[in-house]
């Protein structure tokens, strides 16, 4: 395990660049406040540098709301977003998963859908994001690393990644919600009916999606 000293290096931060795409964005975005504290200890556990832009967000950041709060990047944990990387991920002191064994999960969205940084979970590369889509039940891969998803959340087209998702008046229903929230869809997204502004709409833990996600994944056979 390398020490707290050999992690954190403000010389060759990879903040400034995140700073940098943030600056430019063009989707709407918030950072969340750190606490040093937590973010010396979820650092610590994944035993990742700030040299990295994963370590950089980790340890600068609370975590970063991008669209309003529709989509959650996970940092060290704040009131806004009461989870991060490690454990939300249900790490243990060797850096394993227990969550989604062999990957990291690293975002969400407000309707259950999450993004996780392939650790040999999934079939492709390793290091790529694959992204749980709530319509499909199924992993799949972005053909993206952690860098390209964090300038696409900055940058990309996240409007048009979603639309399928969004009704009228999205916004103001995900504003009353914190990141450990999310919109229940019934019926879900996966099934055929009605456009999804006519489905009915609450909002529940996120691990309430969670385990509901795995749960109808599951039933249907899904692998």
């Amino acid at each position: 395990m390398k020490s707290l000293d050999e992690l954190i290096d403000e010389s060759e931060s990879a903040w400034l660049l995140v700073h940098d795409w943030i600056s430019k964005a063009t989707n709407n975005v918030e950072i969340l406040a750190v606490n040093q504290l937590e973010a010396k200890d979820v650092l610590y556990k994944l035993q990742v540098s700030t040299k990295s832009l994963l370590g950089a967000v980790a340890y600068y950041t609370g975590g970063i709301l991008f669209e309003n709060g529709w989509l959650r990047l996970l940092g060290s944990g704040s009131s806004l977003l009461p989870r991060n990387l490690t454990s939300w991920n249900g790490m243990d002191s060797d850096g394993k998963s227990s969550r989604l064994p062999s990957s990291l999960l690293i975002a969400d969205d407000a309707v259950g859908g999450f993004f996780a940084l392939n650790g040999g979970a999934f079939d492709g590369n390793v290091g790529d994001v694959f992204y749980f889509a709530p319509d499909t039940l199924e992993w799949e891969s972005l053909d993206m690393q952690y860098s390209d998803f964090l300038n696409w959340a900055c940058v990309g087209d996240v409007k048009k990644f979603y639309e399928t998702f969004r009704w009228n008046g999205w916004k103001e229903e995900i504003q009353k919600m914190d990141g450990d929230k999310g919109i229940l869809i019934y019926p879900y997204l996966w099934a055929e009916g009605d456009p999804v502004s006519n489905r009915a709409r609450s909002i529940v833990p996120i691990e309430e999606l969670w385990n509901l996600n795995k749960i109808n994944k599951e039933k249907l056979g899904i692998k």
